[in-house]
This record gives C-alpha cells, structure tokens and sequence, in this order.
C-alpha cells in the first residue's frame, strides 16, 4: 500500500530548511561553551541542509552551489573536534584493556597526550570558525533562504510523486556505489570505495528524513546501513591514527590489529545490512 503526504514537494523542502536552519542557529551558544553533543548535531544539521539543497536542486531557481559549499566546509571544521573526541575516547578504552605490564602504561600515556592535543587544535579551530564572518554570512544566507524559498514550477507539483522520484534516485545511486565496492579489490581502493558508499546512504537516509512518516522504514533501514559503513569507516580512520603513532610495539600493533579486525567484521556485517535495505523506498501518493 502506499503512503500519502500532504502539500507540495515546495512545502516539504520548506519545512525541512526552516526546521535544520532553526536548528544550526540554536546551537550556536551551546557549541561556544561546549556543551555534550552540541558540536556533532551542528554538523548534522549542516549535512542535512546540505544534502536537501542537493537532493532538492530540480524545486530551487538559480545555483545554489556556494552555499552547499559553505555547509561542507563548516561541516569539515565541525567534524574534526568530533572526530578527534570520538576516536581519543575509542583507542584509550582499547589501550586500557590491553594486557598489563609491557607498554601499556606508556602507550595510554601517549595516546592520552595525543588526544588531548588533537582535542585542544579542534576546539580552537572550532572556535575560529564560529567567530568567522562566513560564518554569520552563511547563517544570514541560510536563514534568508529558508524565509522564503526560490521555488520553481517543479516545486508546486505534489510532494509524494517527486519525492518517490529522490528517493529512488538516491536509493539507485546507494546500490551502484556498494557494487563498485563489491568488485573492487581488497586494499585502500576498496575503503575508498565503501566510505563513498557510506556517504551515498547518508544521503538517501536524509532525503528519506525529509519525506517524514511515508518514509520512516526507508530511513531506517538507510541508517542502519549508514552506521555498518560508519563503524568500518571508524576502523580505518583508527586504523591509521594507529600507524602514525605506532614505535612498533606491543601495544601499537595490538591496536592496530583490533582496528583490522573490527574493519572486516564490519564487512562482514554488511551483506546482512544491505540485504534488507536493498528493496529500496516505497512509492508515496
């Protein structure tokens, strides 16, 4: 059976740009004091903004290109206090478990200086970004735009037709990148190959968000897939932060070889993740 939704495929882009926008601006003062989690959903809520003026390019007039821009670039600066938190904390809890004696204690030592350093550049580049003037003019873009629209004729056509069409679109796009993976051979092609994949499904996930309800067991089964890919994304990521402080130890190669292990469970992981998101999106009227 289908799903319906209400208004125009314009209302719907609308309501997700005023809802996002509304959103990066709140976390503003929450990010300045560094408040739990305030910087990742700030990066979330520029992905997903970014990835409706993509996914929605054929309802706007005009380019809006520079400002997906602006959104990637302050997601990359974002990311990076995020990401330097999220793997200081993965490869302490590992070195901690590490057997005792040996280089353990050094190598947490190590690990401990080098994240808290890493964390300290993030927050200062975090920091630099807020107080920038591109970013108040991105915010005053941003909050323009979603005030009021350029919608184009597309935009006034029923919401579930066209966006059925994205999401099938963004589903399509999903499978041919995981078959690219597929057929590429073991080695950093192939992790290049599975992160590109990973991006594809965060992108389907998020235009599922925008449909709303019609869509919510699509954008769950997307996400599920986004997180398999995520997790053996983490790996490679720890895998090499791993390698560039390794001395060649015990305890380093001990890391280093929990992050394979973890890489290729992740693979093994896949198949079952993409089996049941493989059927793609439901048509909405």
């Amino acid at each position: 059976m289908a799903h319906r939704i209400d208004g125009s495929a314009g209302d719907v882009l609308t309501a997700r740009l005023r809802d996002q926008t509304a959103k990066l601006v709140a976390l503003e003062p929450d990010v300045r004091a560094d408040r739990p989690d305030a910087v990742h959903q700030m990066r979330i809520a520029a992905r997903r903004l970014r990835s409706a003026l993509r996914t929605h390019r054929r309802h706007l007039a005009g380019d809006h290109t520079a400002l997906e821009d602006e959104l990637r670039l302050l997601g990359r600066n974002l990311g990076r206090a995020r990401d330097a938190e999220v793997l200081g904390e993965r490869l302490l809890a590992q070195a901690r478990e590490l057997p005792d004696g040996g280089d353990r204690e050094r190598v947490l030592a190590e690990l401990a200086t080098w994240s808290t350093r890493e964390a300290r550049e993030a927050r200062t580049t975090v920091l630099g970004t807020l107080d920038s003037r591109r970013f108040h003019d991105l915010l005053d873009a941003l909050t323009a735009l979603a005030a009021d629209p350029p919608l184009n004729a597309r935009a006034t056509r029923p919401g579930g037709p066209e966006l059925t069409r994205i999401l099938r679109h963004e589903h399509h796009r999903t499978a041919r990148r995981l078959a690219a993976a597929e057929h590429t051979p073991d080695g950093p092609a192939r992790d290049r190959a599975l992160h590109a994949a990973r991006k594809a499904a965060k992108r389907a996930r998020y235009a599922g968000e925008t449909a709303g309800r019609p869509a919510r067991s699509y954008t769950r089964r997307m996400k599920a897939l986004q997180d398999v890919l995520g997790r053996h994304q983490d790996a490679i990521v720890a895998r090499e932060a791993v390698r560039g402080l390794s001395d060649g130890g015990f305890g380093y190669g001990a890391l280093f070889g929990r992050q394979v292990g973890e890489g290729e469970f992740a693979r093994e992981l896949l198949s079952g993740v993409w089996r049941r998101a493989a059927r793609g999106p439901k048509r909405i009227r």
